[in-house]
């Protein structure tokens, strides 16, 4: 799997995170936080310009079975009940990742796990 596909299922799934009516935001993970610091660094210390992937609450991985495993980590609006916001966030991303994959040739299972970080 290319990284430019891997890049297309993240915004593919971020995209249909974020539309989910309940959804404030997305969280990363304290492992993106730091691999977006040292990504910086790396590139102030060879003069590289480059501004890395933007950080978001979206992981995403290939499957051996050649289906895809997604984890959204996002921050609810405390207006709308969790458990419904959180399974119309699977529904849509699953969705949105399955949709995006058949346009590409990709009929691979998708799994999505919803992380809910915190509510405001």
């Amino acid at each position: 799997m290319t990284t430019a596909a891997r890049e297309d299922v993240h915004r593919a799934a971020a995209r249909a995170a974020r539309g989910v009516p309940g959804v404030a935001g997305l969280q990363p993970a304290l492992g993106d936080l730091l691999s977006r610091v040292a990504s910086r660094t790396r590139h102030a210390l060879a003069g590289d310009t480059a501004a890395g992937h933007p950080v978001s609450g979206i992981r995403c991985r290939h499957t051996p079975e050649d289906g895809w495993q997604v984890e959204v980590r996002c921050v609810l609006r405390s207006d709308r009940r969790v458990v419904d916001v959180a399974r119309d966030v699977r529904e849509r991303v699953r969705a949105a990742v399955t949709a995006h994959l058949a346009q590409h040739g990709n009929s691979g299972p998708v799994t999505v796990l919803v992380v809910v970080t915190r509510t405001e």
